[in-house]
């Protein structure tokens, strides 16, 4: 099955999945890039996520909104069926403001699957090699079966 999950399919499902969260669909959240070794997601600047007037940079807590999604979002790029993963932990450490009027992004890969926990990374930046924050995270598999179909439907259309 992982054999015909294209990049294209992954891309849309992350898609409909990132839809279906009221936070990352209200801040713009969108895919950039997805397939079987990363994410990549945007976060567009807007003044609503501006943390600091003066300074016009944007808060915290809406990078950290951005690392999440990313992070819980590409177990859809590394399974090959869709199921629900809740996040368990997520360690964020900050490096840097992100510069204002210019988009975030955020790479994530899942580096370690197993039958019970996904470990993922996760990087924000807004150019290549310059790091706003990094993320580790650790998030719980409850399998296939115990996810709700209508919603595994909803992500997965008609192809799963």
């Amino acid at each position: 099955m992982t054999d015909l999950i294209t990049d294209s399919l992954r891309t849309e499902r992350v898609s409909r999945f990132i839809n279906t969260l009221n936070q990352a669909r209200a801040l713009g959240i969108s895919v950039v890039e997805a397939n079987a070794e990363h994410l990549i997601l945007q976060l567009p600047y807007s003044a609503q996520i501006v943390g600091n007037p003066d300074t016009r940079v944007i808060h915290g807590g809406a990078i950290t909104t951005l690392m999440d999604t990313a992070s819980g979002s590409v177990m859809i790029c590394a399974l090959p069926e869709f199921e629900l993963c809740p996040t368990l932990d997520l360690r964020v450490d900050y490096m840097r403001p992100a510069e204002p009027d210019r988009p975030v992004f955020a790479r994530a890969i899942a580096y370690r699957v197993t039958k019970n926990i996904i470990f993922t990374r996760c990087e924000a930046y807004q150019d290549e090699g310059n790091t706003i924050a990094n993320c580790v995270g650790t998030f719980m598999r409850i399998g296939k079966e115990a996810t709700p179909k209508p919603y595994r439907d909803l992500i997965a259309g008609s192809d799963q």
